[in-house]
C-alpha cells in the first residue's frame, strides 16, 4: 500500500475540544521549533521542563537551546527513567521544583519524555497552583501515538497503575518523530503495540496497513510518520466525542485490563514494559473474545501472529521471571477503573477494528480463561 504522506512535511492533528481545543504536531526535527510554538502560545511565559535523566542526556540541551532562542527562560526538573518515578515521592518532587522555580500561574510546564514523564509532569501541572498549562514533547512512539494526547495524567498506586491522577489536557503536543531514532529497539516495538491498538479497536484497514508495512515504521521515513498521524487521528476523534472516559474513550483501553494487571504483578519493572503488557492485554482480549464465541478463532491468532512478528510478548509464558497466580491477576484486574460497583467491565471484540464496552462481565469465566491460558500453548 502506498504511504500518502511526504518524509519532513509536517501534520497537524487537532484535538477539537472548544475553547481547550489545541494540535498535535507531527513530524521530522521540530524540536527546534519548540522554542517559537511555546512563545506564540503563551508570550512572555517562563517554563519548566520535566525531563527523565536518559532523555535530558540526548535531548534536553537542544530543548534549552530551542526555547532561549525565542527568549524564553528555562528550569530543569530531571527524574530517574522508568514507572517507579510515577510514584507518590517523585510526584512531591516535581511539584515542590516547581514551585521552587517561581513558576506562575500564566508560565508553562513542559513534558519532555515517554509516557511516564507526560503522565507525571501532567499530574503536577494540573495541581501546583490550582492549575498550570503544560506542552507535551513526547520523545518515544508510545506517547507520540498515545500517552502525549487526549489530557490523562497520573501516578501509581500500590494497588495499580494509574489510580492518583486528573484529566488536564495539554495545550500542544509536539511530535518530533527524529527523536523516535534514539530510542532503543525494545522501547520503540513496545510503543508499536499501541499503534496497532488503534487499527484493531476502529480500523481494520489500518491494522492490514500496519500487516504489510510494519517494518517500514520501524525504520522511519514517511510509514512511521502516517502511522503516528493515524493514530493521533483516531485518538483525538475519541477525545473530541468522550474527553472524561465515560462511553467511547473506554475502548482506548483495549488490552489494558489484562495488560495492566500483569503490568502491576511484574511490579511496574523492566520486566515487562506498558507497550508489552498492552500487546499480552490485547492478544489475550481477542483469545477471550473468541473463547466466548464473539469473533472467529483465526482472528485472535492473526492478530497474535502479528504482535509476535514485531518481537512483542502474546503469551503469559513471554513475560520473564515468574508467573503471577490468577487470584494475584484477578485481585488487579478488580482494580481496574473501568470497574463500576465490583462489575468487572472489559474492552472486547466482534472482529478486527470492532472492538466494544462489554459490562457485568462474569468472573468467573475471566478466571478460567486465565487458568487456561496459563496451560502450556
Amino acid at each position: 500500500m502506498n504511504v500518502p504522506l511526504r518524509t519532513g512535511e509536517p501534520i497537524v492533528v487537532n484535538v477539537a475540544l472548544g475553547q481547550r481545543a489545541y494540535d498535535i504536531v507531527i513530524g521530522r526535527d521540530l524540536l527546534g521549533s519548540l522554542g517559537a510554538r511555546v512563545a506564540a502560545l503563551r508570550p512572555g511565559a517562563k517554563v519548566a521542563i520535566v525531563s527523565d535523566e536518559t532523555v535530558a542526556g540526548l535531548h534536553l540541551a537542544a530543548t534549552e537551546a530551542a526555547l532561549a532562542a525565542a527568549g524564553i527562560a528555562a528550569t530543569r526538573i530531571v527524574v530517574p527513567p522508568g514507572e517507579s518515578s510515577k510514584s507518590f515521592a517523585m510526584f512531591e518532587k516535581v511539584c515542590e521544583s516547581i514551585i521552587a522555580g517561581r513558576t506562575e500561574r500564566g508560565d508553562l510546564v513542559v513534558a519532555l519524555g515517554g509516557g511516564v514523564i507526560g503522565d507525571l509532569a501532567g499530574f503536577a501541572a494540573a495541581t501546583v497552583r490550582r492549575g498550570l498549562d503544560y506542552v507535551q514533547v513526547p520523545t518515544t512512539l508510545l506517547a507520540q501515538v498515545d500517552s502525549s494526547v487526549g489530557g490523562k495524567t497520573a501516578i501509581d498506586s500500590a494497588h495499580g497503575k494509574n489510580l492518583v491522577g486528573a484529566f488536564h489536557q495539554p495545550i500542544s503536543v509536539v511530535a518530533d518523530t527524529a527523536l523516535l531514532n534514539t530510542l532503543p529497539p525494545r522501547e520503540f516495538r513496545a510503543g508499536y503495540a499501541e499503534t496497532a491498538k488503534y487499527g484493531l479497536l476502529g480500523d481494520a484497514a489500518f491494522f492490514a496497513w500496519l500487516e504489510a508495512n510494519w517494518k517500514q515504521v520501524f525504520a522511519g521515513g514517511a510509514a512511521r510518520e502516517h502511522a503516528i498521524a493515524v493514530s493521533c487521528r483516531a485518538k483525538a476523534a475519541i477525545v473530541a466525542r468522550d474527553e472524561r472516559e465515560t462511553g467511547d474513550r473506554m475502548l482506548l483501553n483495549l488490552g489494558h485490563t489484562f495488560g495492566h494487571a500483569f503490568e502491576a504483578a511484574a511490579g511496574f519493572s523492566g520486566r515487562l514494559l506498558h507497550g508489552e503488557a498492552v500487546a499480552l492485554g490485547t492478544a489475550l482480549a481477542f483469545a477471550f473474545s473468541a473463547r466466548r464465541g464473539l469473533l472467529p478463532a483465526a482472528d485472535a491468532v492473526r492478530v497474535a501472529r502479528h504482535l509476535a512478528d514485531a518481537g512483542l510478548p502474546t503469551r503469559m509464558s513471554d513475560v520473564p521471571g515468574p508467573a503471577p497466580s490468577t487470584d494475584r491477576l484477578m485481585d488487579l484486574i478488580a482494580q481496574d477503573k473501568k470497574v463500576r460497583r465490583g462489575a468487572l467491565t472489559f474492552i472486547l471484540v466482534r472482529g478486527i477494528g470492532q472492538s466494544f464496552v462489554a459490562p457485568d462481565v462474569d468472573p468467573a469465566d475471566v478466571r478460567a480463561f486465565l487458568d487456561e491460558m496459563r496451560q502450556p500453548q
